[in-house]
């Protein structure tokens, strides 16, 4: 019992320090913006005073870095449901589309990194089948960062590709499709009875890098809830034993949401409806022939520097995603 009570402090310890972290985040970001701000009067007041006309550009540039940073912070306050905060868990599945669409959902894959990266988030693999010739099958990485779920709820659903493909001879334009799922990675342990006759646990040789021990022993786990077909796998950690207790944790989080879901008026929040990986299911269009744009289906959303977007700036998409969700919410 002391022990139980030791952990349960342990935890409760590291909330609050998130939550300081979180909050003092938030302080400096609106100290920085009204430094901005201040700037930017300084500048327009100066050149009324000297009537320079070349102070014009330098305002032109503070001012739209004050309007990006100002609407940044202002998408940080959509924020608030329960599990954004946490890091996310997100999977890449290759839907309809075959070798073209595995490498689609390696694109995709680069582009989160990329993403991450971007916001100085941290993200592993952990778990990923290759594909026959090309691309992956499917990939799971988790991405660690604060408000790493709340943003990339956005990407959940399927992505269209549309592109000359470098795997057609003829040279002909084609259609491929991935889907993404992202669920918020709970930290704590949630208290939730898995009956055990319930799970189909297969094991598997990891087809990672590891050398020998990855190679020789199938310690990659994957686990079956058979009532609701969730299906979840690890291959990251060093033992069997370890990628089974990822696994477990990993379908606890989902079972709990989605008994969430159940419990709710309306589904919208947490994880959204399950779309088939194929035609007219897509949230987003990646069109590379016979223009150039990424379309976003559900707010309009529009960039027309596809590369920028594959180099990771999904950020005009994620903002206007939570203005959306706000919007329909209320």
């Amino acid at each position: 019992m002391e022990d139980q009570h030791f952990w349960d402090d342990a935890d409760n310890s590291a909330k609050i320090i998130r939550q300081v972290k979180s909050l003092k985040s938030i302080i400096e970001e609106y100290e920085k913006l009204e430094t901005l701000y201040e700037d930017v009067e300084t500048l327009i007041e100066l050149g009324y005073e000297e009537e320079d006309q070349d102070i014009v550009a330098e305002v032109k540039d503070s001012f739209e870095q004050l309007d990006k940073q100002l609407d940044e912070m202002t998408v940080r306050t959509l924020l608030s449901d329960e599990y954004d905060g946490d890091n996310a868990i997100l999977t890449i599945h290759a839907g309809a589309g075959g070798t073209e669409s595995c490498d689609w959902a390696s694109m995709l894959y680069r582009m989160y990194c990329r993403w991450a990266d971007s916001r100085g988030f941290s993200y592993e693999v952990l778990d990923f089948l290759d594909g026959d010739e090309a691309g992956y099958k499917s990939v799971t990485l988790q991405i660690n960062g604060e408000n790493a779920y709340g943003y990339l709820k956005s990407e959940r659903g399927v992505h269209r590709l549309v592109r000359i493909s470098p795997f057609n001879a003829a040279g002909k334009r084609q259609t491929s499709f991935v889907s993404c799922d992202v669920m918020p990675d709970i930290d704590e342990d949630i208290d939730i009875e898995i009956n055990e006759d319930d799970l189909k646990v297969d094991t598997y040789r990891s087809s990672g890098a590891g050398g020998q021990h990855v190679n020789k022993t199938s310690s990659a786990v994957r686990i079956t809830h058979i009532p609701t077909g969730i299906v979840v796998q690890c291959q990251n950690e060093r033992s069997q034993l370890q990628n089974k207790d990822r696994c477990m944790k990993m379908l606890k989080s989902q079972l709990y949401i989605k008994a969430q879901q159940e419990n709710a008026e309306k589904i919208s929040g947490i994880r959204g409806e399950v779309s088939d990986n194929g035609w007219g299911s897509q949230i987003r269009s990646y069109v590379m022939q016979p223009y150039t744009m990424v379309k976003d289906h559900r707010t309009n959303e529009e960039v027309g520097n596809i590369q920028s977007v594959l180099d990771g700036n999904i950020n005009p998409f994620i903002n206007a995603y939570l203005k959306w969700i706000k919007l329909n919410n209320n």
